[in-house]
């Protein structure tokens, strides 16, 4: 029988202390193959394999699309990337953004449980917000074993807990624990795969190969949710709502993807940066009005030039009031 030989790890704030620990754990003839999403600005080089090869028995690298999986390996995302499972092959793909991140850690885990089922093992570690809880509940719906870093014990708990509060998780351990736990959980015999509705296979195929390409309207991306009135703050098309047991997931026809707390935060964002767009207005007015008061007094005109300095101290004082709501949203 199959074993579970596919273990994806995501991983955010944090995460490169609590990767090393792990690795440095690892046998080095793990039967399984490892696949990492780490959190990292896309314009910075990633370091991680490198990392990991000093820190541990087992080989790692970046993922290079189309390459073979390979067993008692790891592999890691390259930034800007997602890292995906098809078949027996990894894909580094360059398509829509999920929780505001490429690489995402949903999309890894999704395509692994939509290709693996039962032989998956999702680990979500330390990290902000809720990237990976979508993606873990795919692995659980489809068969597989989740597991979380002890919240308590990690850096960044947020991840950890989102998991927590909305998937059945199967193990919370402590970074010391986790190398152990592994060794026992891909000795076991995997249990047949879960039953999907025809709905439910079409959308998580349809998310999986959004991921892969930018023609996420072309696979009618908008008939796998429930239409809202909310716009996409990246791109500001419409959004979707997905139901995932207790979460809800919104989708823009281009593919961008959220979760309720990274929509939010990114809908935050965008205010914070109107009010700071409105400031520096305010304030470009405010230096016009001045220098044209200026002119008028110079010329001779000192009403036209009191009018103009109202003028500006009415700027100035606007801005001054937005300012302060801006820092208040900070």
């Amino acid at each position: 029988m199959a074993k579970r030989d596919i273990i994806v790890i995501g991983a955010s704030a944090g995460g490169i202390y609590a990767l090393k620990e792990l690795a440095a754990t690892l046998p080095a003839d793990l039967p399984a193959s490892i696949f990492i999403v780490q959190h990292v600005a896309p314009y910075t080089t990633s370091y991680l394999p490198t990392i990991l090869n000093f820190s541990g028995k087992l080989p790692a690298s970046h993922a290079v699309d189309g390459e073979s999986i390979k067993t008692g390996h790891i592999y890691v995302a390259p930034p800007d990337h997602h890292l995906l499972i098809e078949e027996d092959r990894v894909l580094v793909k360059k398509g829509p953004k999920e929780n505001r991140f490429r690489p995402s850690i949903d999309a890894l885990f999704r395509s692994a449980a939509y290709t693996y089922g039962p032989r998956v093992i999702g680990i979500v570690l330390t990290g902000l917000l809720d990237d990976g809880t979508s993606g873990m509940w795919s692995i659980k719906r489809l068969g597989g074993i989740s597991v979380i870093q002890q919240p308590e014990e990690a850096m960044y708990p947020s991840m950890p807990e989102s998991v927590q509060q909305h998937v059945e998780v199967d193990y919370v351990v402590e970074l010391a624990q986790l190398a152990p736990l592994l060794s026992e959980l891909i000795q076991q015999d995997v249990s047949p795969q879960p039953t999907l509705s025809g709905l439910e296979r079409k959308r998580m195929e349809t998310e999986v190969k959004t991921a892969m390409t930018d023609s996420a309207f072309a696979m009618n991306i908008l008939q796998e949710g429930e239409l809202t009135p909310l716009t996409c703050p990246q791109c500001h098309g419409s959004l979707v709502s997905i139901r995932e047991g207790t979460i809800i997931r919104y989708r823009c026809h281009t593919g961008h993807a959220y979760t309720a707390s990274s929509l939010l935060a990114e809908i935050k964002q965008g205010v914070e940066d109107s009010l700071w767009s409105a400031v520096r207005s305010l304030d470009e007015v405010t230096i016009l009005m001045n220098q044209a008061a200026q002119a008028f007094d110079e010329g001779g005109n000192p009403e036209a030039a009191q009018t103009y300095w109202q003028k500006a101290e009415d700027a100035q004082q606007q801005a001054f009031k937005i300012r302060t709501i801006a820092i208040d949203e900070a």
